[in-house]
């Protein structure tokens, strides 16, 4: 079945797991760190296991990458993959904040050709097949067409004197909600400069890219997705008439950053 084909399928059961993430929501669960101290929750394994039973149902042929399962090497031999994030954003989950979503790309030779991002919290469907488009909830998504660094939006709490140029906007703590926010045009540019994993922004680095924006790592090299260690060095969505300052911008921290493993 084509990605276009298996979209419906695929945003509805983002649903159900959105809708069943959204009954815990401000309620009483279990929640510790991981060794790297984010946050976990029993919700985030509660739709992980959810998620990894209804998507393996309809593709089972499929492989299987999500933060909150033990990965398995014979994805790698799997030219399709679900790459998952049951709540991204995990740390506004836990603290009551609406910036969270479960997030899932289907990755077809390492390129992700179908991205559904269900934030429930917020009312908000977002989604896009490869070739597509990209939609919020029934609304057609077209990046921004900015040229200039100075005042471009970017989802931040504060920024450093760096980067001073740019303008602050609100910050959901989902990455994958914050890349959105470029195909949406509510923001012009989101970056980060550090090692991440290929769940956090398989989905919306689609859906960004479907919209129009360009969507790289953090040095502008293209993502590639099902990779033995599956981490990209940061990501970088922005208006395309952007990347290119953007990339120069960001380029000495970048090649420090990526050189820290």
């Amino acid at each position: 079945m084509r990605a276009a084909d298996l979209l419906p399928h695929v945003t509805a059961i983002a649903a159900e797991a959105g809708a069943m993430a959204l009954k815990q929501w401000r309620g009483e669960f279990r929640q510790w760190q991981k060794g790297d101290a984010t946050p976990i929750c029993e919700v985030d394994l509660a739709v992980d296991a959810f998620l990894r039973a209804r998507l393996t149902a309809l593709l089972p042929a499929a492989g299987w990458l999500s933060e909150e399962t033990a990965d398995a090497p014979d994805r790698l031999a799997r030219h399709r993959v679900w790459v998952v994030d049951p709540i991204d954003g995990t740390r506004d989950f836990v603290r009551g904040r609406d910036g969270w979503c479960v997030s899932v790309a289907l990755v077809e030779g390492g390129r992700a050709v179908l991205g559904v991002l269900d934030a429930a919290a917020r009312g908000e469907v977002w989604r896009a097949a490869a070739g597509e488009g990209a939609w919020l909830n029934d609304v057609r998504l077209h990046t921004g067409d900015r040229r200039e660094l100075a005042g471009a939006r970017i989802p931040a709490d504060a920024l450093p004197k760096a980067d001073r140029l740019f303008t602050c906007v609100a910050k959901p703590n989902s990455i994958a909600l914050r890349i959105a926010m470029v195909a949406a045009d509510q923001a012009d540019l989101v970056a980060t400069l550090r090692w991440g994993a290929e769940w956090d922004v398989a989905a919306a680095a689609l859906i960004a890219e479907q919209a129009g924006a360009r969507v790289t790592d953090a040095l502008g090299l293209p993502l590639h997705f099902n990779k033995p260690s599956p981490r990209a060095f940061g990501v970088l969505a922005s208006a395309p008439g952007l990347h290119r300052a953007a990339v120069d911008h960001l380029a000495e921290r970048a090649e420090r950053g990526a050189a820290v493993v």
